[in-house]
């Protein structure tokens, strides 16, 4: 390369590397390599030059020409990842801070009373457990000692799924009475958890749907009684619905996986058409519990001569519903922002005992 085209090459070299940013930068992309650029102009003049001088000097141009192609890339690249490194401190968010109110945003009102169910029994000493949405036929119904022609074992109220062999059956979990099974299966007594999420059953209208919530409570220890189930449940059902003199009812019932077992029922009044919770001398069921039966404990791998227990369970939206007066379930999974703005809770408003459930 001759003297000239060195100097050339030296001038827009230093000249790229000091671009500021993609605009100047391109400025001297057109000026040097444009149509009417400094090197272009350069080319234009080899038609003046002898063959011999022609080919050597043609070939040092079209090296100036790549040398600088190359930096202008390079340069550009250099400048691109610098403007990404700035966007990123730019927008970078501390996810330790605490959250900012949101004044469109709401906390949907299952996710609420999730919180508040966690609250309540946390103080009692209760853990939250969990487990998967899709289980064994074995998990789901055998070892919870529901015979094989009971019918919530028919494809009219349970999801099915294809195993694609011979394998147990899988469903889409019916409640989540399974998760006591893992429960007991892997954790050493005393036990003491609730288990709150999502089930499944074939059924669907204005009290009932599809893809549902419940939550279920498990207590094993050794000398449990009923009367610790009924003080468990009659201080979560005051405190969650809020009532001091809340009267509850133990009626005899049955299920397979608790044994003696009852429904429960809280004191209402529906005068005029409302419903109104307290003791007004009406009732209203609201869970199902018992004794945790021991051929439930056997299959779980303990000895039912040393450990009882007691569980419980019930519907999350059916006790949303009567708590904050929400007349139709399907309503919850609508994805209606107006029903959300109404119904739900902003984000800061964390439920606990101390604090207060519902503000």
């Amino acid at each position: 390369m001759t003297d000239e085209l060195s100097t050339v090459s030296a001038d827009a070299q230093s000249r790229i590397a000091g671009a500021a940013d993609a605009a100047a930068l391109e400025a001297l992309r057109i000026e040097l390599l444009g149509k009417k650029g400094r090197v272009t102009e350069l080319m234009k003049t080899l038609g003046s030059l002898p063959a011999d001088q022609r080919k050597v000097r043609g070939a040092a141009l079209n090296v100036l020409k790549d040398e600088l192609a190359g930096a202008l890339d390079g340069r550009m690249a250099t400048l691109a990842e610098s403007e990404l490194h700035a966007r990123l401190a730019r927008e970078t968010s501390d996810v330790t801070l605490p959250p900012r109110p949101m004044p469109d945003g709401r906390i949907h009102p299952i996710t609420q009373t999730i919180d508040e169910l966690t609250a309540i029994f946390g103080e009692m000493g209760f853990t939250v457990a969990e487990g998967p949405d899709i289980e064994d036929d074995w998990y789901n119904f055998t070892a919870l000692n529901i015979p094989a022609e009971h019918p919530s074992r028919q494809m009219m109220d349970t999801f099915y799924l294809k195993t694609g062999g011979a394998g147990a059956p899988r469903v889409l979990r019916t409640h989540t009475s399974p998760v006591q099974i893992r429960t007991m299966m892997s954790a050493k007594p005393p036990i003491r958890v609730i288990i709150p999420g999502r089930t499944y059953r074939s059924d669907h209208d204005a009290t009932h749907s599809p893809n549902f919530h419940q939550v279920e409570g498990l207590v094993i220890d050794k000398a449990i009684h009923m009367g610790h189930l009924k003080g468990c449940l009659q201080d979560f059902c005051r405190a969650y619905f809020e009532v001091g003199d809340l009267p509850l009812r133990f009626r005899p019932s049955h299920f397979p996986f608790t044994e003696p077992s009852a429904e429960v029922d809280i004191g209402c009044s529906r005068s005029g058409g409302e419903l109104k919770l307290g003791n007004h001398g009406d009732w209203l069921e609201i869970l199902g519990c018992g004794m945790v039966h021991p051929k439930v404990i056997a299959n779980c791998g303990l000895d039912p001569e040393e450990w009882q227990g007691f569980a419980f369970g019930m519907g999350i939206e059916r006790i949303t519903m009567l708590k904050y007066g929400i007349p139709d379930l399907r309503t919850f999974y609508e994805a209606d922002l107006r029903w959300l703005r109404h119904y739900g809770f902003l984000a800061l408003d964390l439920p606990s005992m101390t604090g207060g459930l519902a503000r």
